[in-house]
C-alpha cells in the first residue's frame, strides 16, 4: 500500500517533472540567495580576509574560529565563501541580460514581421551583421568600448544575445501574420498596436521561451570567459570566472583548489542550466515528445 501511494505521488505533474539538473539548478539558485547567511566570510570586506592565511589548503582552521572548507586563494579569502557569492554575480549578471536580450530581440523580432518591408530589412539586415560576428569577438569589442562594470557587462550580453531571439520570433511571426485569424482582426479596424500584443505575440513568443535556458547558460559562460580575461567584473565583486582566473598562476606551484573548486561550480551551474532548457525544449515541443 505504502508503495503503490509513492508511486502515485510520483506521477503527479509537479513531481514527475523534478530531475537531477532541475534539483542541482534549484541548488544553486538557493546559495546564491543566501550566500550572505551561509557563508563564513565575506570576500568583499578586507576587514574580514586575513593574508597571512593565505593559499591555505582545503580544511584549515582560521584565526577566527571556522574552517576553510575549501582553502583560500592568494589574497587570503576564503573559496567557499567566494564561491557563494560568486553565484550571486554570475547568475545576477546572467538572468539580467537574458531577460533584457529577450525583452529587446522578441520586440524587434515581432516589429520585423509585421512592419512593411523596409523596416523589416532594415532589422533583420542588423540582425544578420550581428549573427555573423563571433559570439566572444563581439563581446570584447562592447565591453572594451563600454568599460569594465556589472551594468556595462550586462549591456555587452545584451549586445551579443539580442539577435538571436529577433531571428526565432520573426520566422514564427512571419508565418502567424499570414493567418486568418489575423486578417479577422485588420477587417476589425483594430489599431496595429492591439493586434501585435494581443494576437501576433502570444502565438509567437513560445520558440523564445525555449531559448531563455539555453542563452542562460551562454550568458553565464560568457561572464565567465569575460571574467577570466580580467574585462568582466570588477576584482573587488568576484564572480565564478574571476575566481578561476585568481587561482590560475598557481596551478604550477601545486595549489590546485584555488582555480579547482569555482571551476566546477561554474561547470556544474553551466550544465545543469543547459540540461533543464534542453529538457524544457523537449517538453514544450511536440515532435520531440
Amino acid at each position: 500500500m505504502k508503495t503503490d501511494t509513492l508511486r502515485a505521488l510520483w506521477k503527479r505533474p509537479v513531481l514527475s517533472r523534478i530531475s537531477f539538473p532541475l534539483a542541482l539548478l534549484a541548488a544553486y539558485i538557493l546559495l546564491a540567495l543566501a550566500a550572505s547567511l551561509i557563508a563564513p566570510q565575506n570576500p568583499y570586506d578586507p576587514l574580514q580576509i586575513f593574508a597571512w592565511e593565505s593559499s591555505s589548503p582545503p580544511g584549515t582552521a582560521s584565526s577566527v574560529g571556522y574552517t576553510y572548507l575549501l582553502g583560500t586563494d592568494g589574497l587570503g579569502r576564503d573559496i567557499f565563501s567566494t564561491v557563494l557569492y560568486g553565484l550571486q554575480i554570475s547568475l545576477f549578471v546572467a538572468v539580467t541580460s537574458t531577460a533584457l536580450a529577450a525583452l529587446i530581440g522578441v520586440t524587434a523580432g515581432v516589429t520585423a514581421a509585421y512592419s512593411n518591408r523596409w523596416i523589416d530589412a532594415l532589422i533583420m539586415r542588423v540582425v544578420d551583421l550581428q549573427l555573423s560576428l563571433p559570439t566572444i569577438l563581439v563581446a570584447l569589442i562592447a565591453i572594451v568600448t563600454l568599460g569594465p562594470g556589472i551594468d556595462r557587462i550586462i549591456l555587452a550580453l545584451v549586445i551579443v544575445q539580442w539577435a538571436t531571439y529577433a531571428r526565432v520570433t520573426r520566422a514564427v511571426a512571419m508565418t502567424e501574420a499570414s493567418k486568418s485569424y489575423l486578417d479577422a482582426a485588420r477587417l476589425l479596424r483594430l489599431s496595429p498596436p492591439r493586434i501585435v500584443l494581443r494576437h501576433l505575440l502570444p502565438n509567437s513568443i513560445a520558440p523564445a521561451i525555449t531559448l531563455i535556458p539555453i542563452e542562460l547558460g551562454h550568458a553565464v559562460a560568457l561572464e565567465a570567459t569575460l571574467s577570466f580575461l580580467g574585462l568582466g567584473v570588477p576584482i573587488d565583486k568576484p564572480s565564478l570566472g574571476s575566481a578561476v582566473a585568481n587561482g590560475f598562476q598557481y596551478l604550477l606551484t601545486g595549489q590546485y583548489w584555488i582555480s579547482l573548486f569555482p571551476g566546477l561550480a561554474l561547470f556544474g551551474l553551466i550544465a545543469s542550466i543547459n540540461f533543464v532548457g534542453e529538457d524544457l525544449r523537449r517538453r514544450l515541443d511536440p515532435r520531440s515528445r
